[in-house]
């Protein structure tokens, strides 16, 4: 493939919106309340729209007839490229609200660079969902504060979320080959400029609802080179369970 460095890149952006899209629409039916159920759906819809603009590039990068469809569907696990955060479970709602906040200060970040990409096509994907995500990350944050500064069972929650997922955070900032080649190009954007920003910005929020910062200096990482945990699939074999079942099944 011509532009494989670059197919790599957006499958590596596009597939943590993909797989945080499926865990928050686990919750669909499950939210503590109607209003907060709604909310987790529509940020799910949000990351699925945003995956549907990088598979339609991707799918035209690729040239090799596969559809939106096939590479969101029909890969098997190994070829996925998100990070380890995307997919730990719902074990809770402290934990679905820590995964997301997590996530949504890095990708929110993530997409402000990337709005100065040469690459004009992802640049205005970029655009484009730089609102969807700053609600996000809005949203997550105020509820990580009122766990947070809640009670005392609800601290206790957040903190344990926190606490297991804070060793999944320094794989966002890990570069590829396929990351690096396209930083070089002036196309991708260089995620460890981000680092000090994003564990700031982190740390002064979890201060702000009462939690203690991790002291763990201990990471995973492996997702980005398609090294998972257990997790991810059983969340694939939800997820792509229409598309095996009924072959070239199409919208």
């Amino acid at each position: 493939m011509k532009n494989q460095y670059l197919y790599n890149y957006i499958l590596g952006i596009a597939d943590n919106s993909l797989i945080l899209g499926q865990r928050m629409g686990e919750l669909c039916g499950h939210g503590p309340s109607l209003e907060t159920d709604i909310a987790c759906t529509n940020i799910s819809l949000d990351l699925f729209g945003q995956v549907r603009s990088y598979f339609q590039y991707a799918s035209k990068i690729a040239g090799d007839g596969r559809t939106e469809d096939d590479i969101a569907m029909l890969r098997k696990e190994r070829e996925y490229k998100n990070v380890l955060l995307a997919e730990q479970p719902n074990t809770n709602f402290a934990y679905t609200i820590g995964r997301q906040f997590l996530f949504d200060v890095y990708h929110l970040a993530f997409l402000k660079e990337l709005q100065k990409s040469t690459d004009l096509t992802l640049a205005a994907i970029a655009n484009k969902c730089v609102k969807e995500v700053s609600y996000h990350e809005r949203f997550s944050s105020d509820w990580v504060k009122r766990l947070g500064d809640g009670t005392e069972q609800s601290r206790q929650k957040m903190q344990e979320a926190i606490d297991d997922l804070w060793t999944y955070t320094d794989e966002l900032f890990h570069l590829t080959e396929s990351d690096k080649e396209m930083v070089s190009q002036g196309i991708g954007v260089d995620a460890t400029l981000l680092k000090d920003a994003y564990y700031n910005s982190v740390k002064e929020l979890l201060e702000e609802a009462t939690l203690h910062i991790p002291d763990s200096k201990y990471f995973q990482k492996g997702g980005k080179k398609g090294i998972h945990t257990e997790h991810l699939g059983y969340l694939l074999s939800d997820l792509q369970y229409m598309q095996r079942t009924y072959p070239n099944m199409e919208w």
